[in-house]
Parts: structure tokens; sequence; C-alpha cells
């Protein structure tokens, strides 16, 4: 699966499995009728503990993204609609960004170096057509 983990991170290892699914499902790379990990296959590929992945997936039925059927699996659900895909998308990037300024103001970064920054490499993407990748 497309789920990538920052275990440094201050952000809890459920919400980051959720956030990315929301996005994966906002962006529709997981599509309606996808079948997801089990929550053990998951935590094994993942090396975390099944618990966490039980917790992400409760909160994603709860949500309506997924559904889990006992002994069927857990699939996507059918499409949203555009107004709630778009604000799973919009809470998606809320999350990230704001995860991403905790961890430069836990680092000591001044907003105006990390503004600085972070328009050098926006200003790179649109010549480029592509985000810079890490270590670049």
């Amino acid at each position: 699966m497309f789920v990538e983990l920052d275990f440094r991170s201050h952000v809890p290892i459920y919400v980051q499995i959720v956030e990315r699914i929301k996005h994966l499902v906002a962006t529709e790379a997981l599509k309606p009728g996808d079948q997801l990990p089990t929550v053990r296959q998951l935590a094994a590929d993942l090396r975390v503990n099944f618990n966490t992945i039980a917790r992400a997936y409760r909160i994603l039925d709860e949500a309506g993204v997924i559904s889990t059927q006992q002994g069927r699996g857990t699939y996507v659900l059918e499409p949203l609609p555009p107004e709630r895909a778009t604000r799973l998308r919009q809470a998606a990037l809320d999350a990230l960004v704001r995860s991403f300024l905790v961890e430069a103001d836990r680092l000591g970064f001044e907003p105006d170096e990390v503004a600085s920054d972070v328009q050098a490499l926006i200003d790179r993407w649109r010549k480029e057509g592509v985000p810079p990748e890490d270590g670049e």
C-alpha cells in the first residue's frame, strides 16, 4: 500500500495512516471497491502495532471512507460528493502543513526562513512541473 510513516513526527501514527488513506481516496489512487490490506497485514507491512491500524481503520469506517465487513475484508466506499472530497483533500493538506510547521518550529526555524525556503521549492515545482524530491 502507499502509506509512508514518519516515526519522528509528533503526529500520532494512527493519524498519519488516516490522513494518508483519506488523501489516497480523495485523489482516486484508491477507488471505490478497492480492498485494503487486513489490519494484521498492514501492521506487519508498516511494522506498527496491530491496534494502531485497527484504530485508524475504525476512524475511517466511522467517517464513511471505508467499510469493514466481518470475514470479507475492508473496502473503499463509493465516491464522495465533490464538496466532501474537496473538504477531505483540504483537511489532508491542512494537517500536512500544520505538521510541517510544528516540526520546523521544533527545529528552531523562524517563520520567514520557512516561508523563503518553501517559496523557493514552490517556484522550482512550478518551473519543473514536478515537486522536488527529498535530498535534492
